[in-house]
């Protein structure tokens, strides 16, 4: 089921109802970053149930317009019985105070209370988590991780970051962040945090769309449509885009030795020949004795799913 919602005004479908005793358990999640707000219900099997999709102006909402769209968009628990909510959020989190402390292109949101929030909407146990850290519990839970202890989970596209499951627990110190923003170029390009050569400058669709236009190929051209292309100026930049993820990933692989990598987002179009140029140089970076080879697979669930699912994993990892 798919509620249309129009930008900052939402209009239930019918009024909630209470939730019947009877009916099993669901799991809520919500996905919060600058512009858009998606919820949905999924099953304990990570199944989605019905979900709603809401947007706002990043650069102008205010908390009380935030405030707005998460109480439209929280009317599709109305009537569950939740084991509880996860919330997948952009930015500088903080799960132990529930607060989003920033977000560069939201203002409204430094320091807003979304677990808070949340619960006296619906009543129900709520968490937070980056949105990038928490992709490593949505594959644990029901993609390519099931099973494993340590591995990691990796955003890519507009959006990068990495999420590390290490011994069973997701690696998330008060104050850190997915990754994004680690140096990896000392006289590199201005990132947008203010900081020089971030691997955010390198390794997203900005890089990847500069750096096409630059050769002739159209700025407004996708890694999907560059791999079609099938001529050397297109491999060339397909190529470098790889390698530049990889040089964040080496960092992560020679700091915790996480094995297996699951990418998702973009890298989904690089086909197979950018998955296996992350993989060589992953192992090519960090080849001796006593650490797992590094794999790297693309993930399966489809891209608006993501989030979603990781925060529904974040609610199963706390019961």
């Amino acid at each position: 089921m798919v509620l249309k919602r129009s930008p900052l005004r939402l209009v239930p479908e019918a009024a909630p109802q209470p939730a019947d005793p009877s009916a099993p358990k669901r799991l809520g999640a919500v996905e919060l970053v600058p512009g858009r707000v998606r919820t949905a219900v999924l099953s304990m099997a990570g199944g989605i149930l019905a979900r709603t999709e809401s947007s706002y102006d990043a650069a102008t909402a205010t908390p009380s317009d935030i405030d707005r769209v998460l109480t439209g968009s929280a009317e599709i628990f109305a009537g569950h019985e939740l084991h509880g909510i996860g919330v997948a959020a952009a930015g500088l989190v903080d799960p132990l105070t529930g607060l989003i402390h920033e977000v560069n292109d939201v203002p409204g949101l430094h320091g807003y209370p979304v677990t808070a929030r949340l619960r006296a909407l619906t009543g129900a146990d709520v968490r937070v988590e980056h949105l990038a850290r928490l992709q490593v519990l949505g594959d644990r839970w029901f993609g390519d991780g099931r099973g494993r202890s340590t591995f990691a989970s990796v955003s890519t596209g507009e959006v990068l970051g990495v999420g590390v499951l290490y011994d069973g627990e997701v690696i998330a110190p008060p104050g850190g962040r997915s990754g994004a923003h680690m140096t990896v170029s000392a006289s590199g390009e201005r990132c947008t945090c203010g900081n020089l050569g971030c691997w955010k400058t390198l390794a997203t669709t900005g890089w990847l769309r500069a750096r096409a236009g630059a050769a002739g190929l159209g700025a407004d051209t996708s890694l999907d449509e560059l791999v079609n292309r099938g001529d050397a100026s297109a491999a060339r930049v397909v190529e470098e885009y790889a390698q530049n993820l990889a040089l964040g990933l080496v960092n992560v692989q020679q700091l915790f030795a996480p094995g297996l990598f699951i990418l998702h987002g973009e890298a989904r179009e690089g086909g197979e020949r950018f998955r296996t140029v992350v993989e060589e140089r992953l192992r090519a970076a960090v080849a001796f004795a006593g650490a797992e080879e590094p794999r790297v697979l693309v993930g399966t669930a489809a891209a608006d799913d993501v989030a979603l699912l990781g925060a529904a994993g974040l609610v199963l990892s706390h019961r």
